[in-house]
C-alpha cells in the first residue's frame, strides 16, 4: 500500500506588505544616517524576529516619550500614533520620523475630513490595538466610539443618527466586518461608510488566501507574533473554513502533534512576518517528512510606499 505524500502548499500572497517594509526601512535607515540609539514608538510592527533584530542594531522601542532623552531622534510606529503624542513630540523637540502606514493616515485623514463636516464617528476595531488609539486620537477624546462586535452595535448610545459614519482598523477580518457594518447600517440606516474600504489590500489579499489554503489542506500554519492583529485574523478565518488552523512565531513553536496522521499542510504569513521565518517553518516541516512544496496562486502585489524625503539617500 502506497504512503500519502506529505504536501505543502504556501500562500499567496504572504508576509511583508508595502506598510510594513516601509516602516522597517524608515528604522534601518535612521540608523544608518544618524546612529544609535534611534527611539521607537511602540514595537514599529507586531514581529519579535522584526523588533530583536532591529533593537540589536540600536533601536529603543519606547511606549512613553518621557523614556526618550532630549534631543533624539523619535519614530513613530507603522500602526500610527494619537494628536497628543505628535504634540508631546513636537514640544520636547525631537527629531521625528513617521513610519505609520499609509493606509492608516488615510482612515487618520478621513476621521478629521468627517468630523469637520458634522459628523460622529463610529470606529470598527480592538480596544487598546496601537492602531486604534492612534486613530481614535485624532479627535478629543469620547469624539469617536467604539465598537468591537455585532453584539456592542445595539448598544450604541448616538443622538443624531442622521449625521453618523464609521471607519475602521485596517488589520481587522474582512467577513467579520461586513457583518458589523451591516449592522451598523440596520440600525442606523443614514450612517455613512468610507468612499473606500479601510481594511487595507495586504489584510483582504492575505484572507482571501488563507480561505483557498484552508479549503485545500487540513493543517494551517500562519507564521506571526501573537500581538499582530492580521495574523492572529488570518488563523481565525482558516479555522472558519474548516483547517486546524495553527499560529507559530518562528519554527522552534511548531508541535508535531499538530500534524498527527495529516499529509497536507498550508503554510502563511502575517504582514509583519519576514519570508526568512516561512521558509524555516519549511525546513521543519520537510524534516518532518513534509517533502513536497509548491506555491499557490495568489494576487500580485506591487505596492511600495516612498520613504521620508530626508531617508531617501541614505
Amino acid at each position: 500500500m502506497n504512503t500519502p505524500q506529505k504536501t505543502i502548499l504556501l500562500a499567496n500572497p504572504r508576509g511583508f506588505c508595502a506598510g510594513v517594509d516601509r516602516a522597517i526601512s524608515i528604522v534601518e535607515r535612521a540608523l544608518e544616517q544618524f546612529g544609535a540609539p534611534i527611539y521607537v514608538r511602540h514595537e514599529v510592527v507586531h514581529n519579535k524576529f522584526v523588533v530583536d533584530n532591529l533593537r540589536a542594531k540600536g533601536a529603543v522601542f519606547i511606549e512613553e516619550l518621557s523614556d526618550v532623552p532630549a534631543g533624539a531622534t523619535l519614530i513613530y510606529s507603522a500602526h500610527g500614533v494619537s494628536k497628543s503624542v505628535q504634540q508631546e513630540a513636537q514640544n520636547r523637540g525631537f527629531r521625528v520620523f513617521d513610519a505609520t502606514c499609509p493606509l492608516v493616515s488615510k482612515v487618520h485623514k478621513e476621521v478629521e475630513r468627517l468630523n469637520a463636516q458634522g459628523c460622529r464617528i463610529i470606529m470598527i476595531g480592538h480596544k487598546k490595538h496601537p492602531e486604534v488609539e492612534g486613530t481614535m486620537g485624532q479627535l478629543p477624546e469620547g469624539e469617536i466610539l467604539l465598537v468591537e462586535t455585532v453584539a456592542d452595535v445595539a448598544n450604541l448610545a448616538v443622538c443624531d443618527t442622521e449625521k453618523l459614519a464609521h471607519v475602521s482598523q485596517t488589520t481587522l477580518s474582512v467577513d467579520e466586518t461586513a457583518d458589523i457594518v451591516a449592522a451598523l447600517k440596520a440600525r442606523f440606516p443614514h450612517i455613512r461608510s468610507p468612499h473606500k474600504e479601510d481594511i487595507c489590500y495586504a489584510t483582504t489579499n492575505r484572507q482571501e488566501a488563507v480561505k483557498t489554503l484552508a479549503d485545500e489542506n487540513e493543517v494551517v500554519i500562519v507564521v506571526g507574533s501573537p500581538n499582530s492583529s492580521n495574523s492572529n485574523r488570518l488563523r481565525e478565518v482558516a479555522a472558519q473554513h474548516g483547517a486546524a488552523a495553527y499560529m507559530a512565531d518562528n519554527a522552534g513553536c511548531l508541535k508535531k502533534e499538530w500534524f498527527s496522521g495529516k499529509t497536507r499542510v498550508g503554510v502563511t504569513a502575517g504582514a509583519s512576518a519576514p519570508e526568512v521565518l516561512v521558509q524555516e517553518v519549511i525546513a521543519v516541516l520537510k524534516q518532518w517528512g513534509y517533502d513536497a512544496v509548491r506555491e499557490s496562486d495568489g494576487v500580485a502585489e506591487n505596492i511600495v510606499f516612498v520613504l521620508p524625503k530626508e531617508l531617501r539617500g541614505a
